[in-house]
């Protein structure tokens, strides 16, 4: 076997356990979030998760300060996207104090549907996509299959599900609007740099909005945050342990498995989320979901799939000569303008092969999910 072979091999490997480790951190983070429901309110736990999360990024921004090889603009074209991901991920931590995290997780697969629609009304380049069979087919067994899943809950949907349901499908819009955001104005920022100023701005928000609204659960008085101060050692450290691992490292496994498998595996990777969250979530805290609601919610996931195939197949197909296509990942270029980035994978027109996983690809569905 060549060197080249084993390489390409290696990577590959790596590749697979850094997506697996993706998988299994942002698996972690609804688990988390519903187990700390009776210590404390979805705003304390937001506001301290992403304040550590936001130390932990911290380093990388000030080495790149201190470097002066930080993007130009870097602060200003990240604010766009933080308007969006503030609010997601405030309505995604509220959501497991009214709904299991198995549910949660089928519900929020309404986010492909709002960012596949997005990205081809803010796109010329992929709007053609919206007429293919196959993502018309795809969106239609992500609504159907996810309607399903939450229709047939067993207890019927009852005040607090339907609330639950309605808040986790509104973290998705907003995580869909945050994706396309940081498509529109980080284009080219390298993504962990992009994140990271992402990461702090979003901190700064949470911990503010922490501040303002923070209760004690057992009193439902006041407290901004404070009444983490009396956990435990072990339940504290759970806290700071989500954090690390949903956001710090979530991420990071993620911009590397992108880098090494592509983001076409990844993301479909990603989309198991659910799945093991529920069969995690079953073990936990016991939540079950009928067998009907299993065959529908994979129905909804498949659909996801068929989404994703859509859009790169497509992308792949586009009748464009080779120097219309992008020279690493293969997307047509194809009335985009001549100095314009690749929608697909972020490299420049004028760069080359070694550039390849050093733009900000769009961010994919469960990207920000935190």
């Amino acid at each position: 076997m060549s060197e080249e072979a084993k390489a390409g091999g290696s990577g590959r490997g790596l590749g697979l356990l850094t997506v697996v480790m993706t998988l299994a951190g942002w698996t972690s983070i609804p688990l988390f979030l519903f187990s700390f429901k009776h210590d404390f309110d979805a705003w304390t736990a937001n506001g301290w998760r992403y304040g550590i999360s936001a130390l932990i990024w911290l380093p990388p921004l000030l080495l790149g300060w201190w470097r002066k090889n930080l993007p130009k603009g870097l602060w200003k074209a990240a604010l766009v996207p933080c308007l969006w991901n503030i609010p997601a991920q405030a309505l995604f931590a509220l959501a497991p104090y009214y709904i299991e995290p198995g549910l949660m997780t089928f519900s929020l697969r309404f986010q492909i549907v709002f960012l596949a629609v997005g990205a081809a009304m803010l796109f010329p380049a992929e709007r053609r996509v919206i007429r293919s069979p196959g993502f018309i087919a795809g969106i239609l067994l992500v609504l159907g299959g996810t309607l399903a899943t939450i229709v047939l809950e067993p207890e019927g949907l009852g005040k607090g599900s339907v609330l639950g349901v309605s808040i986790a499908i509104g973290a998705g819009l907003l995580y869909a609007c945050y994706a396309l955001a940081v498509r529109k104005y980080m284009m080219g920022i390298n993504p962990l740099t992009a994140f990271a100023a992402v990461n702090q701005i979003t901190g700064v928000g949470l911990v503010a909005l922490m501040l303002a609204m923070g209760r004690d659960v057992h009193t439902g008085a006041w407290d901004g945050g404070a009444s983490v101060m009396s956990l435990t050692g072990s339940k504290f450290g759970l806290l700071a342990l989500s954090a690390v691992i949903g956001i710090g490292l979530g991420h990071t496994f993620y911009f590397l498995s992108i880098k090494r498998l592509g983001l076409a595996v990844s993301t479909a990777v990603v989309q198991l989320q659910p799945v093991t969250v529920s069969i995690a979530s079953f073990f936990i805290f016991g939540e079950r979901l009928t067998p009907l609601q299993w065959a529908t919610g994979m129905l909804a996931i498949g659909g996801a799939g068929v989404v994703l195939w859509a859009q790169h197949r497509l992308a792949q197909r586009e009748e464009a000569p080779p120097a219309r296509r992008c020279a690493v990942c293969g997307y047509s270029r194809a009335g985009l303008p001549d100095d314009a980035r690749c929608p697909e994978c972020g490299l420049a027109p004028s760069g080359d092969a070694n550039e390849k996983g050093s733009g900000n690809r769009p961010s994919p569905v469960g990207a920000a999910e935190g």
